[in-house]
């Protein structure tokens, strides 16, 4: 027998980065099956082009750091980013959308400080935050589900779409809003539930009201309740396999949950409520993949709580009061930037010395 000196961190499993993103993209299928069949071919689209992009990039930048390809490429960080950035985004958003947006994580969120492992804020996240800043219509530009719309876009026309903006018979999305199915529904419908509410709001509406619309049903939002059921899924596949621990997910939607209902009880026709704030939009994609990014997060338990209630107070301030319909990774990257004071205030005492004291 040996004995071994390792440096931390120390773990009981001996799971390389590799097989843990492996077991993360295993997560994933469900949410990306599940957006797929609701919204069509664009998901698989964006899904290819984010990752052509990310190994693309990422040889590039290892190449430029004299450090070999193919070692850090198999560490499949890369094809995460690229993963959660994808899905994150509009399934027809132009090509070139996703390519900078992927290109932007890989080469300054990630390589420009210090790569795998040294970023300080998530990749993805950040990447999205650069494309909503800078092309808002793009980013907007959601299609509804295939159950509202009746349109079933072949894989040719989402191809055609994403390249030139255009279908084959000359209808661009800004046209393609305005019919579904011969019903005469507006734009609003390509919107996603959270926008729709907010627009309605603004418009004097009711939350009543605006959720007599056909784009509610069921649960939260036809089409994203069942998004973020595959995703919560994957989610508790992730803790089966221990590849994340519960108290950022747990903290998280528990922020977010206690914060809606107190909201309904103060505005009961003007606040949302608990079932559309954890079931629409992307709550579970970031509750489970994108907030438990080890990196980015706090470290210790006490601090991971405090990090995800922290996004889920953000997340909910910006839904509720703030310019963006759906505040996952402006929270995301604002809680990321707290990390250092969470960790410095929430460092579990040494073994055998008395307990600190706030300073």
């Amino acid at each position: 027998m040996s004995f071994y000196i390792a440096s931390s961190p120390h773990t009981r499993q001996r799971r390389t980065t590799a097989r843990l993103m492996q077991l993360v993209i295993v997560a994933l299928i469900p949410g990306i099956l599940a957006q797929w069949y609701f919204f069509g071919w664009g998901v698989i689209l964006q899904l290819l082009l984010a990752v052509t992009t990310a190994y693309a990039t990422e040889s590039l930048c290892l190449h430029a750091r004299e450090r070999s390809s193919l070692s850090a490429l198999r560490d499949n960080t890369a094809l995460v980013t690229a993963m959660l950035l994808a899905v994150s985004i509009p399934p027809l958003a132009p090509w070139w959308v996703i390519v900078i947006g992927v290109a932007f994580s890989i080469i300054v969120v990630k390589h420009l400080y210090g790569g795998v492992g040294q970023n300080l804020f998530n990749p993805a996240m950040a990447g999205y935050v650069v494309l909503l800043i800078s092309f808002p219509l793009q980013m907007s530009s959601w299609v509804a589900p295939v159950e509202l719309t009746g349109q079933h876009l072949s894989l040719f026309e989402s191809i055609h779409l994403m390249l030139f903006q255009y279908t084959s018979e000359g209808y661009s999305v800004e046209q393609m809003r305005m019919v579904a199915s011969g019903t005469g529904l507006d734009a609003v419908a390509m919107a996603t539930p959270l926008d729709h509410i907010r627009t309605d709001l603004s418009q004097g509406l009711t939350l009543s009201e605006s959720l007599q619309a056909p784009l509610f049903s069921g649960l939260a939002g036809l089409g994203w309740q069942w998004v973020n059921l595959a995703y919560l899924l994957g989610g508790l596949f992730l803790l089966q396999q221990r590849v994340i621990q519960w108290h950022i997910p747990a903290a998280l939607l528990a922020s977010l949950a206690l914060l809606a209902a107190l909201g309904t009880l103060l505005a009961p026709d003007q606040l949302p409520g608990m079932d559309i704030h954890l079931f629409s939009g992307g709550t579970m994609l970031a509750a489970f993949f994108i907030a438990t990014d080890p990196v980015s997060a706090a470290t210790s338990n006490r601090g991971r709580l405090v990090y995800a209630a922290l996004i889920g107070l953000i997340i909910y301030l910006i839904r509720s009061f703030g310019g963006y319909p759906d505040a996952i990774a402006f929270a995301v990257l604002l809680a990321n930037m707290c990390v250092p004071i969470i960790d410095k205030y929430t460092r579990p005492t040494t073994y055998g010395h008395p307990r600190r004291k706030l300073q």
